[in-house]
């Protein structure tokens, strides 16, 4: 019935459906759908993706690093040091890891701290992303974050609860060690050990990490690549976010955010042709 009606539609509705079946002559034909694979170089925004530890040791993760209190004053002066590296790629927008549904939270934060009124705390939104804000005047900081639960059954992810009643547990405890580990030296000092952390060595080796959680279920059950799965959907959906901050071909972002989600995040802003990649060791040098 669909067929015989469009058969007797008028000639000029039968090229339009048409069109609407040849990609290559509708992608010609509507331009202004803002396809991100169409985004020519000269129209995306640079970004800079800077993976960073978490610097209040919230605990949170799947493999925590600790780190001693950014709030003493040799932390502070490298995390002032950090500040002038990143100024110098000058961003006109900076993004963080803050629930994207909690914009007006962040906008009191800056504003408060631009104020006089809070001091910063010891996250690294606080201390890399508001402080580089306000040195540079930019209006406000981005939440872009998503972190919630994925549709589904909550037990058809739960690792752990697979793992504890399969006799899994102790794989779960590997994955949870630390990986490689920078040595004391740069630990001492802020901007070496974010270099460092930044390497496409490193970067390669925090990203492989992730595919061992594969190995948790068996031929009935999935819960591990359920988890990666989530963990991947995750940063498309922070990834998504950046896309729709709408910034210009003049604008420089900068992403800072946990290590762990850096080498997704690039990945998806290479290969979606949104943005222009810049190398954050560029930033970062000695």
């Amino acid at each position: 019935m669909r067929g015989q009606a469009l058969l007797r539609a008028a000639p000029g509705r039968i090229l339009a459906a048409l069109l609407v079946l040849l990609p290559g002559r509708a992608l010609q034909a509507q331009p202004q759908a803002g396809l991100l694979r169409l985004r020519q170089t000269e129209e995306r925004p640079a970004l800079l993706v800077l993976g960073t530890v978490h610097l209040d040791n919230p605990g949170r993760d799947v493999v925590n690093t600790r780190i001693d209190d950014v709030l003493a004053p040799e932390r502070q002066r490298q995390l002032e040091r950090l500040a002038g590296h990143l100024a110098a790629f000058q961003p006109t927008r900076i993004a963080v890891e803050w629930d994207c549904g909690d914009q007006a939270g962040l906008d009191r934060r800056y504003r408060e701290y631009r104020e006089g009124r809070r001091p910063l705390g010891r996250s690294e939104v606080d201390q890399i992303a508001l402080r580089l804000a306000a040195r540079l005047g930019l209006p406000r900081v981005d939440a872009v974050d998503w972190n919630e639960m994925p549709p589904g059954r909550e037990e058809d992810f739960d690792f752990q609860a697979w793992a504890e009643t399969h006799g899994a547990m102790a794989r779960v405890q590997a994955l949870r060690e630390p990986a490689a580990r920078s040595g004391e030296a740069e630990r001492r000092d802020l901007v070496a050990w974010l270099r460092k952390a930044n390497t496409p060595e490193a970067l390669a080796w925090s990203h492989r990490q992730y595919f061992d959680y594969l190995l948790i279920g068996d031929a009935k059950a999935f819960p591990g690549a359920n988890w990666l799965g989530n963990w991947f959907t995750r940063n498309l959906k922070i990834f998504t976010h950046l896309v729709r901050m709408e910034a210009g071909p003049k604008d420089r972002i900068l992403v800072v955010y946990g290590a762990g989600h850096a080498p997704l995040l690039r990945c998806y802003a290479e290969e979606s042709g949104a943005f222009r990649v810049e190398d954050p060791l560029r930033w970062l040098k000695p």
